[in-house]
C-alpha cells in the first residue's frame, strides 16, 4: 500500500512539469517578437483579446450573464 502511495503521489509533480513545459514551449518562440515595440503591442493585443473571447464565451455558455 505504501508504494501505491508514493507512486500515486508523482503524478501531480507530472502534470506540474507537463503544463510548464508547454507554457514554456509556446512562449520561448514569442520571444524575438518582444524586440520590436510593434509586434510586442500586438502581441499583447492579442493575448488580451483572446482572453476577453474566452471570458465572455465561457460566461455565457455558463448562464453566467443575460443575454436581454
Amino acid at each position: 500500500m505504501l508504494d501505491f502511495i508514493k507512486n500515486f503521489s508523482r503524478y501531480p509533480k507530472y502534470l506540474i512539469a507537463i503544463v510548464l513545459g508547454i507554457f514554456w514551449n509556446l512562449i520561448k518562440p514569442m520571444k524575438g517578437f518582444l524586440q520590436n515595440p510593434l509586434t510586442a503591442l500586438a502581441l499583447l493585443g492579442l493575448l488580451a483579446g483572446g482572453t476577453m473571447f474566452l471570458t465572455l464565451t465561457l460566461s455565457a455558455m455558463l448562464g453566467l450573464t443575460s443575454l436581454e
